[in-house]
C-alpha cells in the first residue's frame, strides 16, 4: 500500500493545508478507506472562514469532508460484511453509545455521536481513512462513488422529506434551490409529491431544479414580501401546499414558510441561520401548522442506495465541477463563491473517473 496519506486539514479560520497524515489501522469493528469521492459542503466552507458553527468550535487541527465514498482496503478482525474491495458509501455519524437516542432509532440526536468534520472529530477529504464498518453501506454495481458520495446530502432531502410526512399526493413548497433544496426536492418528488413548488434568487439554480423536476418556479427578488411571496406559492398551485421545506435559513424565508403552508400543514426547518429569528408564531398557532425542526439524517443510507439503484432518484446532475484532492484548496474557493451546485474532490490518484 503507498505511504501517500495526503489530508486537507483545516488548522484555524482561513488557514487550509494539504498535508500528508499517517495512514491509520482500523480497529477490530472498523474498515480502512481508500478513499474515492469526496463532496464539498457549506458547513465544510463555513468552517474553513469562519472556524466554527454554533457551538461547534474548531480547537485543534480537523481533516475536513463528510459526503464521502471509498473503496475498503483493510477490514477489522471482527468486521463480517464487508471485505477488501468491496465499494461503500459512508455515513459520517456514529453513535458512541447505546443511549436512549439510539434505542429509539434517533441515534442523530446523541449528544455525543461521532461525525465526520465537526470539532473535534476528523473527517475524511483523505487518500486513507478508517471508520465503523457497521456505517459503511457497500454499493451496487450500477451505483457510481460519485452516486455514493451524494447519498449524504441526498439523506437530508430523505430525513427532512420524511419528517414532513410527504406522501402520495402531496404539495410541496421548497424554500432555497441549493444543493440540500434540490435533494429535497428529488426526495419529495420519489416519495410522492404530485407538485412541487421551489424558490431562489439564483434563474440558474431554478433552471436546475426544472431539469431535476420541479413543477414551478419561483424567482425571489432581494426585498419582497413574505406574504406576497406566500401568495404566489399558493396562486402557482391554486391552493395552498401541504408541506414547506425551508432550506435557506434566512429569516424573511421562514417567514414566507410560515405564512404559505396550508392550515394544518407542515413545516420543516432544514436551513440553518442565526440563533434567534422572528417569525408569525401566532399565524402558525391558529392555524395549526405544525414547526419540525430536522438534524442531519438517521436510517436514510438504505432507502437512498435502493433509490438510487433503481433510477428512481438521479442525482448524477448535481455535480458540476471536479478537482483532484491536490487541487482541493482551489475547489474550495470554487464552492465559497457559490459556483455551479456540487464540487466533487477525487482523492484516488488512479481513479479519477465519477
Amino acid at each position: 500500500m503507498a505511504q501517500d496519506n495526503l489530508s486537507l486539514v483545516l488548522h484555524a479560520k482561513e488557514d487550509l493545508r494539504l498535508e500528508n497524515r499517517p495512514i491509520p489501522e482500523p480497529g477490530p469493528n472498523e474498515v480502512l478507506l481508500q478513499m474515492h469521492s469526496v463532496g464539498i459542503c457549506g458547513s465544510d466552507v463555513h468552517y474553513w472562514q469562519n472556524g466554527r458553527i454554533g457551538d461547534f468550535v474548531l480547537k485543534k487541527p480537523m481533516v475536513l469532508g463528510h459526503e464521502a465514498s471509498g473503496r475498503v482496503a483493510k477490514v477489522g478482525s471482527e468486521v463480517k460484511h464487508l471485505k477488501v474491495g468491496d465499494r461503500v458509501a459512508i455515513e459520517p455519524g456514529v453513535p458512541r453509545e447505546m443511549d436512549e437516542f439510539f434505542k429509539t432509532g434517533r441515534y442523530n440526536l446523541s449528544p455525543t455521536i461521532f461525525f465526520c468534520a465537526t470539532p473535534p472529530d476528523d473527517g475524511n477529504l483523505c487518500r486513507y481513512y478508517t471508520h465503523s464498518a457497521n456505517f459503511c453501506y457497500k454499493l451496487p454495481d450500477n451505483v457510481t462513488f460519485e452516486e455514493g458520495a451524494l447519498i449524504e446530502p441526498l439523506s437530508v432531502g430523505i430525513h427532512a422529506c420524511r419528517r414532513a410526512g410527504v406522501t402520495l399526493g402531496s404539495t410541496v413548497f421548497v424554500c432555497g434551490a441549493g444543493p440540500i433544496g434540490l435533494v429535497c426536492l428529488l426526495a419529495a418528488k420519489a416519495m410522492g409529491a404530485s407538485q412541487v413548488v421551489i424558490s431562489d434568487l439564483s434563474e440558474e439554480r431554478l433552471l436546475m431544479a426544472k431539469d431535476l423536476g420541479a413543477d414551478f418556479l419561483l424567482t425571489v427578488r432581494r426585498g419582497d414580501g413574505a406574504q406576497q411571496l406566500a401568495k404566489s406559492v399558493e396562486e402557482m398551485l391554486g391552493a395552498q401546499p401541504h408541506i414547506t421545506i425551508e432550506c435557506t435559513g434566512v429569516e424573511s424565508c421562514i417567514q414566507t414558510a410560515i405564512y404559505a403552508t396550508r392550515s394544518g400543514g407542515v413545516v420543516v426547518l432544514v436551513g440553518l441561520g442565526s440563533e434567534l429569528a422572528t417569525v408569525p408564531l401566532i399565524n402558525a398557532a391558529v392555524r395549526e401548522v405544525d414547526i419540525r425542526g430536522v438534524f442531519r439524517y438517521c436510517n436514510t443510507w438504505p432507502m437512498a442506495i435502493a433509490m438510487l439503484a433503481s433510477g428512481k432518484v438521479n442525482v448524477k446532475p448535481l455535480v458540476t465541477h471536479r478537482f483532484p484532492l491536490e487541487q482541493a484548496v482551489q475547489a474550495f474557493e470554487t464552492t465559497r463563491q457559490g459556483l455551479g451546485i456540487k464540487v466533487m474532490l477525487k482523492c484516488d490518484k488512479n481513479d479519477q473517473n465519477p
